[in-house]
C-alpha cells in the first residue's frame, strides 16, 4: 500500500501527463517509471548508488540521464526522477509507481478488477469475463487474473470494495449456511 508521501509525488506525475497538451501520454509515462523501477529493482548497487546520501545530487541526476538515454526515457519522466534524487525519494519509487498506476488509471476512467478463477482462463475467455464485468459496474475495467484450485470451478471477481463470487465453493458455502438456517 503506498504511503501519503509516494501518493502526492504519483498524483504531481499524473497532473502533468494527464494535462492536456502534455508532451508524454500517461500510458507511455507508466511504462517509462516501470522499465525504470524494474532496473532499479534489479541492481542492489544501482538502488544503494542512488539512495545513499553521501553520493551527490549532481553525480545521481548523471546516473539517471546516461540510464534514461538507455531505456529512451523522455524528459518529464527525466525531471520526475530527478526530482525524487533533489528530494530524496528514489528509495520508495517502487511505493510512487504503484499509486501511479492507480491515478493514472482513475484518472482515465477505468477501476481494477481482480479476477480468481480455479482453472487458467484463456485470452477468449478472459476477454468475455471482462465485458461481462464492464456490463455489469458500467465501467471500463483492467483486469489481473490469477488461479486458485481451492475454489473448485467458477471465479471470483474484486472491483474496489465489491466481491462477486461465482465460484463452486462460494455457491457450496452459501448452500451450507442455508442448510444450518434451516434446521
Amino acid at each position: 500500500m503506498p504511503t501519503a508521501v509516494a501518493n502526492r509525488y504519483a498524483n504531481a506525475l499524473a497532473d502533468v501527463v494527464t494535462a492536456p497538451g502534455s508532451a508524454l501520454a500517461p500510458a507511455a509515462a507508466v511504462t517509462e517509471l516501470h522499465s525504470f523501477a524494474a532496473l532499479l529493482r534489479s541492481s542492489a548497487e544501482l538502488h544503494n548508488a542512488l539512495a545513499t546520501p553521501s553520493i551527490p545530487a549532481s553525480r545521481k541526476r548523471a546516473v539517471i540521464n546516461r540510464l534514461g538515454d538507455l531505456l529512451s526515457l523522455s524528459k518529464i519522466t527525466r525531471n520526475f526522477l530527478y526530482v525524487l534524487i533533489d528530494k530524496r525519494r528514489i528509495a520508495i519509487l517502487g511505493e510512487i509507481v504503484e499509486s501511479f498506476d492507480l491515478v493514472v488509471d482513475e484518472r482515465l476512467g477505468f477501476a481494477r478488477a481482480q479476477v480468481t478463477s480455479a482453472a487458467e482462463l484463456n485470452e477468449q475467455q478472459r476477454a468475455a469475463v471482462t465485458d461481462e464485468l464492464q456490463k455489469l459496474t458500467g465501467k471500463r475495467l483492467r483486469s489481473r487474473y490469477d488461479v486458485d484450485p481451492a475454489l473448485i470451478g467458477g471465479l471470483v471477481a474484486r472491483i474496489g470494495s465489491t466481491v462477486y463470487d461465482g465460484s463452486i465453493r462460494g455457491q457450496l458455502h452459501t448452500l451450507g449456511l442455508r442448510l444450518t438456517e434451516e434446521a
